[in-house]
């Protein structure tokens, strides 16, 4: 029999219709397409010219900006959703409200290599990505304008990416969306009721069950939320209380990217390497959040359409209950190999 859902932070309701149960090979048919040779694309190694100039790149050659060498590079976006120059201007139209365009819109090219994805990079150069997300945050976190820092990965055609070398974005807001306004009061609401992180009590809850975790390690749990939006949904949060991504330390770095592999390794090897999205989620940057929310990473592999009952109602129903997704992924680990 199906069952609705209620996620603990949001208040969000879902719908698990089990009598629409999917196994893992049903989702085959929406993988990722095979990759090109590269032709063209601005991203690989030695067309740095066609590409804005860099914001950032990691080197070990010690060669000039915009030259070949690097490891990871971050550039403006070409097409930016949001423009860095100019005022915010708020303004009233009647009940109508509205400000310019105000933002940073970057491109985090994880690799030089455009036939390697992120499940193929060690686990160094996953961690290098992630020491550039916390670079770039920090930096833009000093512009007042900000309210909210995105950073978010779309792997695939069928996830949203428009160029398939290996790459995250990172969009930095004047206003904090509704979706983490959503997450941050819930959490908030919940500390004032019982003093307590909420997601740290989802990770001792999980831990102790077991039944929805994928992988742990010594700073890092991966799991299947209890109410999951889309069919194997899966999140990795710091063991110890965080608020901010950016504040995290080298240590925890060093295991979130073996999680991240470990996680994605284990999916393309359920899934058959999925299109999917991965979202970072951290505080809102001038906000004292620091008691209640807790950053984590949230992928989610494109297996699925969102159709008209999910916009008209905002329900999603998921056909693979978060237990079976996580013993899935768990046992996936004595087959996948991963690398270092």
């Amino acid at each position: 029999m199906p069952e609705l859902r209620k996620d603990p932070i949001t208040g969000r309701w879902v719908i698990i219709s089990t009598t629409r149960a999917m196994r893992p090979n049903d989702f085959h048919a929406v993988a990722s397409q095979p990759r090109s040779n590269g032709e063209g694309c601005p991203f690989c190694y030695g067309r740095e010219a066609k590409t804005p100039p860099e914001i950032l790149a990691y080197r070990s050659n010690g060669d000039g900006p915009n030259s070949s060498g690097w490891t990871v590079r971050v550039v403006p976006n070409k097409f930016p959703a949001l423009g860095i120059e100019g005022d915010l201007n708020r303004q009233g139209e009647g009940v109508f409200d509205k400000m310019n365009g105000i933002g940073a819109h970057e491109v985090i090219i994880e690799t030089p290599d455009h036939n390697k994805t992120m499940t193929d990079l060690p686990e160094k150069r996953i961690e290098d990505v992630l020491w550039a997300f916390r670079d770039r945050m920090l930096d833009l976190r000093k512009d007042t304008r900000f309210r909210y820092i995105l950073i978010f990965k779309n792997h695939g055609e069928a996830a949203g990416a428009s160029l398939e070398h290996s790459h995250s974005q990172l969009i930095a807001l004047p206003i904090v969306p509704k979706r983490i306004r959503e997450e941050v009061d819930g959490a908030r609401q919940y500390f004032q009721y019982k003093e307590r992180c909420i997601y740290c009590d989802i990770i001792r809850q999980e831990l102790e069950s077991g039944t929805r975790i994928v992988a742990e390690n010594e700073d890092t749990v991966t799991l299947s939320p209890y109410a999951p939006r889309f069919p194997f949904e899966t999140w990795i949060l710091p063991r110890r209380h965080e608020s901010f991504f950016e504040h995290s330390s080298s240590r925890v770095y060093e295991n979130l990217s073996k999680a991240i592999k470990s996680m994605l390794v284990k999916t393309d090897t359920v899934l058959d390497h999925p299109a999917y999205n991965l979202v970072l989620q951290s505080a809102p940057l001038q906000e004292n959040t620091q008691e209640y929310y807790h950053w984590h990473l949230e992928y989610m592999p494109r297996l699925v359409r969102v159709a008209g009952f999910e916009w008209g109602s905002g329900f999603y129903i998921n056909p693979v209950l978060p237990e079976d997704a996580a013993r899935h992924l768990r046992e996936a680990s004595m087959e996948a190999k991963v690398g270092s």
